[in-house]
């Protein structure tokens, strides 16, 4: 199954990095985010990734392109005039990514509407490139399949100013809307799962996800939740990077369990 990674946005509320590179690019523990999250999905089994770029997109092409380099011992041998190079051992996951550029102003919906033919008519996961978090995605997956429903999102209880959830009795969700200021109710945290009817929901490169679609989905009674009451983290804000980094240094990272 492959895993949609929304990668295209300009970070602004990051601004002092993402200046520089795509806010999934940013580094925690000396690694992008954005590989945080592949290694999430990696822990159990997924390792086909299809990266959705848009600004400053060929940071994250050139990084993929030296990562294999990056993570291999290497011999450079120029006793013979020229440079001969042997990899000797190789540290990498085995994971296959392809990098498309779904546009510098691409809403979420559009970037996943672009990489329709990369998804083959498959039911495939997405989450957005910017938070980590120790959700069972192996029971994400199978309590997707259960309800046979088009969509499956994780839900979290935190005081955030996200997508709003109206979860009934039944798991299903009744209603979707955004966010407001002071809200305390189940929010989006990414983290889902789609059956390839979604594109049907997805117009064009001005589709937002967390709107009309999921509004739509929601009141056909086709998205439903996945509580997780475990950690979960984005990184808008150099403070919540920072909030990562603690965690990381000091080993207690709920979400790195590789």
């Amino acid at each position: 199954m492959k895993v949609v990674l929304l990668a295209g946005g300009f970070g602004t509320r990051i601004s002092e990095e993402s200046q520089f590179k795509p806010k999934p690019m940013i580094e925690i523990g000396g690694k992008p985010i954005l590989w945080h999250i592949m290694k999430e999905y990696s822990y159990y089994g997924f390792n086909e990734f299809i990266i959705c770029a848009g600004y400053k997109q060929y940071v994250i092409k050139e990084w993929f392109a030296d990562y294999f380099l990056h993570n291999s011992d290497v011999t450079f041998d120029f006793t013979h005039g020229n440079n001969e190079m042997a990899i000797l051992n190789q540290h990498c996951e085995p994971w296959k990514v392809t990098v498309v550029d779904t546009g510098l102003n691409t809403m979420t919906g559009g970037r996943i509407k672009r990489i329709q033919s990369y998804i083959c008519q498959e039911p495939f996961m997405m989450t957005y490139g910017d938070g980590v978090c120790d959700v069972d995605i192996s029971a994400l997956y199978e309590f997707h399949k259960s309800h046979g429903k088009i969509a499956t999102l994780t839900a979290v209880m935190l005081e955030q100013q996200k997508g709003i959830l109206d979860i009934g009795g039944d798991n299903a969700v009744k209603s979707f809307r955004e966010k407001s200021a002071m809200d305390k109710a189940p929010i989006n945290a990414g983290y889902m799962v789609f059956e390839p009817k979604i594109f049907d929901y997805l117009e064009g490169d001005k589709t937002v996800l967390e709107r009309e679609p999921l509004e739509k989905l929601a009141n056909e009674g086709q998205l439903m939740s996945y509580m997780h009451r475990g950690f979960w983290q984005c990184m808008d804000t150099a403070r919540e990077r920072q909030k990562l980094e603690k965690y990381l240094d000091i080993g207690t990272a709920p979400w790195k369990k590789w």
